[in-house]
């Protein structure tokens, strides 16, 4: 299978000419010579150069000083946040022209395959850390357009901490491992964190928004992205309007459980990045549809919050979200460092007809992509590393710099010249191909430092994602809170949280949280935000997508297991699109069939649901090994569909599970269709939510 990502082509020449570029700096070295860096062919790559079999080794062997100072090398600085990062590449086809909002010409043509690189990451941890912590997830898109590079960098989540740039540094500082001790790692459950967002109210609905099950995804490639800030599309005509930018994966979105969450961090941290790499290896093209909310110039001021404020949304039921195009994720990267690592990306890589707001934050960004960029890849001439290379070529009288690559031909440097036949050129404003001009937006002001009134609201639309939610939802986000907080060793800081942040927008969650933490019920003081209208697009339950293609599914046996019945389960959930893993308490082969992991090699916490097939004797090993039991009760607490075939049966009874329980089915082996039909029905719906009171009370 992994051939069909390997060697996933478009007819498409854009998405060739990527392809392309990239092949060119491909170091392939079959059929070729060890040679140093210099093009010298080595004849012994084992040994240092000697003076004696014994002896001292030679500062003249030139080999090994190469080999060792390179590797001495080889780290970069990681990235100050989203540092640990997955990627893929892929390609972008706009549905129809969107020639009416913008002249962006990656958005015109439907007929047209942009390539993309896509990075997804999570924000506090550094590289080695785990994929399924609590956090913010960035989701970064690079288009390799015909005009030029052009970056969406976004979150999960459409908003932000901060209103302000010049607050990114202590944002960032408070959430890092703390200073003294260099922790936690990856998490923002420790006291300098609340600290922080209890001091600064304008974080209010962003840190809600964390503390919900958008901060644990279930995988990447279920996962929503936001471009966060309020852009302008710009039409040929001059014709300006605002836009929001949205990703919406098409298997729909769906999160862990926090127990899952924390036990995957332990049993596989790097539980997103496989799953993201297996699902593109097997042909199982991760696909995002991107989606515009247009805001007409005249009606900017007409929402009761500012559209400049990045800790602020616009409601879905006010400004629907308009489905322009489809992005398809199909291949992996070649190299993680080349790729992965070294991408730039920068909210100030633009196109003609795409441009940017007055938002503080977004303002600041556009200064700092650069200068870290300048910082972590050793200086300006990052743009020529192949992953960020444009496909346009980038012609200018820039010259120089660390690690420049490109041999500069002709006498001239600057611009304009006459030298050089006045070439490179500005465009003719006139032209139908002309360059990027910012559009002409009026402004005057009074030069002070102070924030706008409008951004003054922090707690309505905390108020309106809370209300928004389901009542599983709440419960999370309430639980949530308590565990962050019960790290917080400074009781002040967990009663300013529940008083002066939560109180203000919602007080049965605050009286819960206070509740859990020992705490006093806060008072029934002025409240900043009341009933709000509630937006059923912001929960995630509500945007579920039926359906179990693309889904692990375990199916447990053991020697002596039925392999006809084996087959048939397998055979059955691959035809619903479904991939089953047969699971067993060792690697050794059951009726033929060779298990693809051992039951302590992948627990249930990697699977979305479990079938036990039938077989006396493989039923009976089943329900003696403790694995298994534990196996089975997990996925049961975790809410995961179960479905028991024929003896089967046997390890459920062995777990002392209830005999009737919501998303559990059994049947004989004979009748594989009907016991799987009321299991991939329940597998579809991601959860089997009516359980969870049961599921409380069996034993983790």
């Amino acid at each position: 299978m992994a051939s069909k990502s390997r060697n996933h082509a478009s007819s498409n020449s854009t998405d060739d000419a990527k392809s392309k570029d990239l092949e060119r700096s491909r170091a392939r070295p079959q059929g070729e010579a060890l040679r140093t860096n210099q093009g010298v062919k080595i004849a012994d790559n084992q040994n240092t150069l000697r003076a004696g079999a014994r002896g001292p080794s030679l500062l003249e062997d030139f080999i090994m000083r190469e080999k060792i100072t390179h590797f001495d090398h080889e780290r970069i600085p990681e990235r100050v946040v989203h540092a640990r990062g997955s990627a893929a590449h892929g390609v972008f086809q706009v549905y129809e022209s969107m020639a009416e909002y913008t002249k962006a010409a990656f958005l015109q043509d439907p007929g047209v395959q942009t390539p993309v690189y896509v990075r997804f990451s999570t924000v506090q941890g550094p590289r080695g850390s785990a994929d399924t912590v609590r956090d913010v997830r960035g989701f970064a898109t690079k288009f390799y357009t015909t005009e030029g590079i052009y970056d969406l960098v976004g979150n999960n989540m459409p908003v932000f901490f901060i209103q302000d740039a010049i607050k990114f540094p202590d944002f960032v500082h408070a959430v890092k491992p703390e200073a003294l001790n260099e922790m936690p790692t990856g998490a923002s459950a420790h006291d300098t964190f609340w600290d922080f967002v209890s001091l600064v109210p304008e974080s209010a609905h962003m840190v809600l928004w964390t503390m919900s099950d958008r901060a644990i995804p279930r995988s990447l490639r279920t996962m929503e992205g936001f471009g966060v800030h309020t852009f302008r599309f710009v039409n040929a005509k001059g014709v300006m309007r605002l836009v929001k930018f949205h990703w919406r994966p098409v298997l729909g979105s769906y999160s862990l459980l926090w127990d899952e969450a924390q036990k995957l961090a332990g049993k596989d941290p790097d539980f997103h990045r496989r799953d993201l790499w297996e699902a593109i290896d097997r042909g199982d093209f991760p696909e995002f549809e991107l989606g515009v909310q247009i805001i007409e110039e005249k009606d900017q001021d007409a929402f009761g919050f500012d559209l400049l404020d990045p800790t602020k949304l616009v409601p879905e039921e006010l400004v629907p979200v308009k489905i322009v195009g489809k992005m398809t994720l199909n291949r992996n990267p070649d190299n993680f460092f080349a790729e992965t690592e070294q991408v730039a990306f920068h909210p100030g890589h633009v196109v003609p007809g795409i441009d940017f707001t007055n938002d503080p934050l977004l303002q600041g960004r556009l200064f700092s992509y650069t200068d870290t960029q300048i910082s972590r890849l050793g200086g300006p001439n990052f743009h020529e590393i192949p992953i960020n290379r444009p496909l346009s070529p980038n012609v200018n009288n820039q010259r120089d710099g660390m690690h420049r690559q490109t041999i500069n031909v002709g006498q001239a440097s600057y611009e304009p010249n006459s030298v050089s036949d006045a070439w490179p050129r500005e465009t003719d404003p006139a032209a139908q191909d002309g360059g990027f001009e910012s559009y002409a937006e009026p402004m005057e002001g009074t030069k002070i430092r102070v924030r706008s009134e409008s951004f003054a609201d922090h707690f309505s639309q905390a108020a309106l994602f809370y209300q928004s939610m389901s009542d599983v939802e709440k419960e999370h986000i309430a639980l949530a809170y308590q565990f962050e907080l019960g790290k917080v060793t400074k009781p002040e800081i967990r009663a300013r949280v529940v008083n002066e942040i939560l109180a203000n927008f919602d007080a049965e969650l605050a009286a819960t949280v206070a509740e859990g933490l020992g705490l006093p019920k806060p008072g029934k003081g002025a409240r900043a935000a009341g009933k709000q209208k509630p937006s059923p697009a912001l929960s995630l339950l509500n945007r579920a997508v039926p359906g179990i293609k693309t889904r692990k599914i375990a199916v447990l046996a053991a020697a002596g297991s039925d392999g006809a019945a084996i087959r048939s389960v397998q055979a059955a959930l691959k035809a619903e699109g479904a991939t089953p893993l047969l699971i067993a308490p060792t690697l050794a082969p059951i009726d033929g069939i060779n298990p693809d992991a051992t039951i302590s090699g992948m627990p249930s916490i990697m699977f979305d649901g479990v079938v036990i097939v039938g077989g006396e004797q493989g039923a009976k090993t089943l329900a003696q090994l403790g694995d298994a039991c534990h196996f089975v009760l997990e996925a049961f607490r975790h809410l995961k569909a179960i479905a028991a075939l024929g003896a089967g049966k046997e390890l459920l009874s062995a777990t002392h599970l209830p005999d009737k329980a919501d998303g559990v089915s059994m049947g004989d082996d004979g009748n594989v269709d009907a016991v799987l039909k009321p299991f991939i029905e329940a597998v579809g719906q991601h959860r089997v939510w009516s359980r969870r009171q049961l599921a409380a009370t069996v034993p983790a």
